[in-house]
């Protein structure tokens, strides 16, 4: 048992440090706005609301697993013949750990789309983005669930909380300002296949998050996103949707791969379902490599609604002690649909 605690805590210790500061959904494609900001607006309705919730680590800590949630709304209008005004407003709320260390922030966007090539008569678009996100955060946690070695009492070697902890430490961070930006360029054809790339910068303010009186070391360091996707259809009804996410914080990096098969009626009314499966690949701060879990995924299509849910499968150093069971996500989109005048052709995420 000691040993499985052992692994475990080492093999936490590679995947909170490849995950860095900023939590982040393994379905990246369902949640744009968290991946750069010039994905706003970049749907085929008028306007769009997204929901996205995750839970991670329940098989080893049933009372405090980590939750992370978010919810976004983006909408568009023309301004030109073939140019948008994108604008919205997303906002995260992710808890882990007996503390309860609890991150909040909420962020408006804007994007301008700028069309390069297309018409709305025609099944085919090109777009360039670019997108800025200012928003405000604060960091809080619960000493209830905490203890210090100054609270241990060593003639009964137990755990006293009512002593005190000896730290000059406050319940919540000052409330900070937040800065991120981002391009993306994409392309769809005729023939259903579409071409997608992006990056983004985030915090590129360098927002302080102590916890302490008058230390302004602490900070939020920059983080750097690239990411792609496409479609690649193989016949009228199936296609393959291939995306890739990579993220860089400070010395850290995480990788998200992979794609999802698509299979539709080509309806009027059309209903479509997805499968695939994801490869994770994480760097730490000491330079090693590696792959923390697989991710399995199914969505459905059902005109104006995306359903998706996903699950990780633990590998590597993390299978033994949490006997393969990683987290759960579940994101929900709704699309409300625009009129001919107003509809955009966009890639399927």
């Amino acid at each position: 048992m000691k040993l499985k605690i052992t692994i475990l805590f080492a093999a936490l210790g590679i995947c909170l440090q490849a995950f860095a500061q900023d939590p982040q959904f393994v379905q990246f494609y369902a949640s744009p706005m968290q991946l750069n900001p010039a994905m706003t607006g970049v749907h085929p309705g008028k306007w769009r609301v997204i929901a996205n919730y995750r839970e991670q680590w329940s098989s080893i800590l049933d009372s405090k697993p980590y939750k992370s949630l978010s919810a976004s709304f983006d909408a568009k209008s023309q301004i030109g013949r073939g140019d948008y005004l994108a604008y919205g407003f997303t906002a995260l709320r992710d808890q882990a750990g007996s503390s309860n260390y609890l991150r909040q922030s909420g962020d408006f966007s804007l994007s301008y789309m700028k069309q390069l090539d297309g018409s709305r008569y025609r099944q085919y678009d090109q777009y360039l983005i670019g997108g800025a996100q200012v928003g405000f955060g604060q960091h809080s946690l619960d000493y209830g669930g905490l203890w210090f070695s100054s609270q241990f009492d060593n003639s009964s070697e137990q755990i006293d909380r009512s002593l005190s902890n000896g730290e000059n430490i406050n319940q919540s961070t000052d409330v900070y300002m937040n800065i991120n930006a981002g391009l993306l360029w994409y392309a769809v054809f005729d023939d259903n296949q579409s071409l997608y790339f992006g990056g983004s910068l985030n915090h590129v303010n360098a927002p302080k998050v102590s916890f302490i009186d008058g230390d302004g070391q602490e900070s939020i360091g920059m983080k750097w996103v690239l990411h792609a996707g496409g479609e690649i259809p193989f016949s009228h009804q199936l296609s393959l949707l291939p995306a890739a996410a990579v993220i860089g914080q400070g010395e850290n990096m995480l990788a998200l791969y992979g794609a999802n098969v698509r299979y539709t009626n080509r309806d009027w009314q059309e209903v479509a379902i997805r499968s695939g499966l994801w490869g994770h690949l994480v760097k730490d701060v000491q330079g090693g490599f590696a792959t923390p879990a697989v991710t399995f995924t199914a969505i459905l299509e059902m005109e104006r609604w995306n359903i998706g849910v996903s699950y990780d499968v633990a590998t590597n150093q993390l299978s033994p002690p949490t006997n393969n069971r990683g987290a759960f996500e579940l994101s929900l989109i709704y699309y409300h649909p625009a009129t001919r005048r107003e509809k955009v052709i966009c890639p399927k995420l």
